[in-house]
């Protein structure tokens, strides 16, 4: 029993070996269908040549470490095509080579795997796949997984590769790059030349299967073309190109997995200046991280070719490599003469995180690439936590050029775009080269400082400059926009180069609000603002920033801005809203330091609203002119402190010019110091020169308000006027001499007459004798008013009166006066 036992376990020993011997000690082995011989030292002959294919199969195919396998192949041969039909995955870690310039297909459905010492020896392209079946022109297929029917063997050329349901997995192992760079400098010290997977200069180099991982795999088709895919249940297509093959994916497929991480590489870069090569990479999450690197970099006088990612859930960039020397990045860069190519991602969702990039650069007279990304939701977030360099370390997308070059254009497309926590999303030019125009549409936006670490970490979306080339525009279409916590919108020039324009185009609202904790605060503009010596010397001009919206919100402190403080002009402040709100220091400013101050224009359908220190200001520091301020709002209320001014020091003040049915609380001031008195002011005020003028048109005034309707029954004048009091007939007053009245009522009034009284009073010194009787005073005559004429007997003309009828209105008397 013993010694049975004894026998087992020395049988169990042995199997155990050989397992183990199996798998480290891999081997090369034909499965005898298609008269693939394979020698001792893994040197492949015969096969089936038919045409200028060449077909081998294998029922095994592993390469141990430092081995090699060598394809003698007659060197007309244009295509090898190498399956693997036993089932088990291949470990490739020795050198592939063949014969001539023949492409090398290597198909096994199982999986494999390329371990860190495995290169490629070939003058031709190649393609590694866990496919079924190759697909021909013609019609036929080369299977791997069919191999019980004698096979099928065409001349015709490759036109697609046919992939089952289970497709095994890709994976390319190494040691990772040595690329040192940051977002302003050109890759270098990538040293791949006797390291990883590498074709001849412009060729292809193929992936396409389950999951594929880059696990520090390193990557190299120089001048040429990379193609990773990972794809289930469909058919691939084979383009012939003269790099290669470049491959076309359907909608239909099952797509896998693609990631790259331990610093891996994907690169086209070819030192002997060679064309600068494409990278297409079609999966379902596309994963680079830990410093990983796609590139693609222009030594050539042709156009680079393009990196495209094609995710059908997400594209995740995040991380950098060890002591933060490398980040994980898409990268289109030309150090040529000619153009570099474009970046172009597709993927319902985008990550990038923690000093992630996208970068497409130019270094020479070329021009930059641009950089094209429609997704449903875009995130760019954060930093590398621990990075010292705070440009380095923060997540961004950049268009940049750092010479003559013109830099590329960003194209956004998504439903949500959130950038936040420092990251950047910029078009740049560094050096004389013009930079490019950033356009962003989207439903909404944030733009969130918060999170930020203090110092140069601010979240940007931006068109600037950092050298003496102009800065290229920015334009933003979306539902709604919000800065927020210290982010900023900006078109800026940041050294000797104008200013781009900002343009802003929002359906529904925008709200800039609050401060980075402590620091700067949230604002969207234009401005020129030079550092260090710059300031003194610079005499770039702003452009304008442009907003329209239905509403605008600006608070905590928040700012809407065109602004200069070099020697150049301030641009154009221009908000088209239904109703602008300022509150709590929010403000509009067009700010200049010594030339003309910029302007504000302010058209708003329904309201002004200014609560809280509210602020718009053209003001001018320094020998520059105060700007004018336009205003065209129905009802504007200003309240708490809050304050219009065009006020300038040295120079002249501007204009304002407000049109409106009703201000509240807002009121003219001839004043320096608005924002230190308690009021509300409007000023155009200047220290030492003209002041500005200020106009109120208030067309709210309804002139018809002043009228009052007369009414309708007509009162009969005559029954107005007295025509005399009976009782006082006998009365009368004469005025005569100095003071009286002329002789003649046509004449004036002399004054060389002298008043005399020549009436004899003594008649009113005597005693009347008193009288028995009373007597009655007769009637005197009334005079009565002619009614007609006639002739009387003698020719003469004699005017009459008839009597008074009873019918007539009595006159009126002094009788009808009542007594006291």
């Amino acid at each position: 029993m013993t010694l049975a036992f004894g026998r087992f376990g020395f049988l169990g020993a042995i199997c155990i070996a050989a397992v183990y011997n199996s798998s480290v000690h891999a081997q090369v082995v034909s499965d005898n269908t298609l008269k693939t011989d394979v020698n001792g030292n893994y040197t492949i002959t015969n096969g089936t040549l038919v045409g200028n294919n060449l077909f081998h199969s294998f029922s095994q195919f592993s390469i141990p470490t430092g081995g090699s396998v060598v394809f003698n192949n007659p060197t007309t041969v244009q295509n090898i095509f190498a399956r693997v039909t036993g089932g088990s995955v291949s470990n490739i870690d020795g050198t592939i080579s063949t014969q001539g310039s023949a492409n090398l297909f290597l198909l096994n459905p199982a999986g494999i795997v390329f371990g860190a010492n495995a290169k490629l020896s070939i003058s031709g392209s190649f393609v590694g796949t866990t496919a079924d079946s190759i697909v021909f022109a013609d019609g036929l297929k080369f299977s791997a997984t069919n191999t019980t029917s004698p096979a099928l063997l065409t001349m015709s050329v490759p036109v697609g590769l046919q992939l089952g349901s289970n497709p095994g997995a890709i994976t390319v192992q190494g040691a990772g790059h040595n690329a040192n760079f940051l977002a302003s400098s050109s890759i270098s010290g990538l040293n791949i030349g006797t390291r990883g997977l590498q074709v001849q200069s412009g060729k292809t180099l193929a992936l396409v299967g389950g999951n594929i991982a880059l696990d520090g795999g390193l990557l190299s088709a120089p001048g040429g073309k990379i193609e990773l895919g990972s794809i289930s249940n469909a058919n691939v297509t084979l383009n012939s190109t003269s790099q290669g093959f470049s491959l076309s994916y359907p909608n239909t497929g099952s797509f896998g997995d693609i990631t790259l991480t331990q610093r891996a590489l994907a690169s086209t870069r070819d030192l002997s200046r060679g064309n600068g090569g494409s990278v297409n990479i079609q999966g379902k999450q596309v994963s680079i991280r830990d410093g990983s690197l796609v590139l693609v970099q222009n030594r050539s006088n042709q156009a680079a070719g393009d990196i495209v990612v094609n995710a059908t859930e997400s594209l995740n960039i995040s991380g950098k490599s060890p002591r933060f020397i490398s980040s994980s990045s898409l990268v289109n860069d030309t150090v040529s003469s000619a153009a570099a190519g474009q970046i172009i991602v597709n993927t319902p969702k985008l990550n990038i995180d923690q000093g992630g990039y996208i970068l497409n650069r130019t270094f020479s007279t070329g021009s930059g690439g641009n950089i094209i990304i429609n997704s449903d939701a875009i995130d760019i977030n954060g930093f590398a936590s621990g990075d010292p360099l705070a440009f380095r370390a923060v997540s961004q997308i950049l268009a940049a050029s750092f010479d003559k070059g013109k830099g590329g254009n960003i194209s956004i497309t998504t439903q949500d775009l959130s950038v936040s926590a420092g990251a950047n999303i910029a078009a740049r030019p560094y050096s004389s080269g013009k930079g490019g125009d950033l356009n962003i549409k989207a439903d909404t936006i944030q733009v969130l400082g918060a999170g930020a670490p203090k110092g140069s970490y601010f979240t940007l979306v931006s068109a600037a400059t950092f050298g003496p080339g102009d800065a290229g525009n920015l334009d933003i279409k979306t539902r709604k926009l919000s800065v927020q916590d210290g982010g900023r919108v900006s078109a800026s020039s940041i050294i000797l180069g104008n200013a781009g324009s900002l343009t802003i185009n929002a359906s529904e609202s925008i709200d800039v609000s609050g401060m980075k904790p402590g620091e700067t605060p949230s604002y969207i503009g234009t401005a020129v603002l030079p550092v260090g010596a710059f300031s003194t010397i610079s005499r770039a001009n702003a452009g304008n920033t442009t907003i329209n919206a239905p509403i605008v919100n600006v608070s905590d402190g928040a700012t809407i801005f065109v602004q200069n403080i070099g020697s150049g002009t301030a641009g154009n402040l221009i908000i088209n809203a239904n109703a602008l709100t300022l509150k709590n220091g929010g403000n509009l400013l067009a700010s200049t330091k010594a030339g003309e101050g910029g302007n504000i224009n302010l058209q708003l359908r329904d309201l002004l609203l200014m609560r809280d220190g509210g602020f718009i200001s053209a003001e001018a520091g320094g020998s520059g002119n105060g700007g004018n301020i336009s205003i065209n709002a129905p009802v504007i209320v200003g309240l708490e402190n809050s304050d219009i001014i065009a006020n300038a020091v040295q120079g002249k003040g501007g204009n304002i010019a407000i049109t409106t049915q009703g201000i509240i609380g807002l009121k003219f001031r001839d004043t320096l110091t608005p924002r230190e008195d308690l009021t509300n002011d409007i000023t155009a005020s200047s220290a030492f020169n003209l002041n500005g003028t200020v106009e109120i048109n208030n067309v709210g005034v309804d002139p018809n308000s002043g009228l009052v309707e007369l009414p309708g029954n007509v009162t009969d004048p005559s029954q107005q006027i007295a025509s005399g009091c009976n009782a006082n007939t006998s009365s009368s007053f004469v005025a005569v001499g100095r003071g009286g009245i002329p002789q003649n009522p046509t004449q004036g009034l002399n004054s060389d007459r002298t008043w005399s009284d020549i009436r004899n009073i003594s008649a009113f010194h005597t005693t009347k004798p008193a009288q028995a009787k009373a007597q009655t005073p007769k009637s005197p005559e009334v005079l009565v008013q002619a009614t007609g004429w006639r002739r009387n007997a003698q020719g003469k003309i004699e005017l009459i009166a008839d009597k008074s009828s009873s019918q007539m209105q009595p006159a009126l008397t002094c009788a009808a006066i009542p007594e006291n």
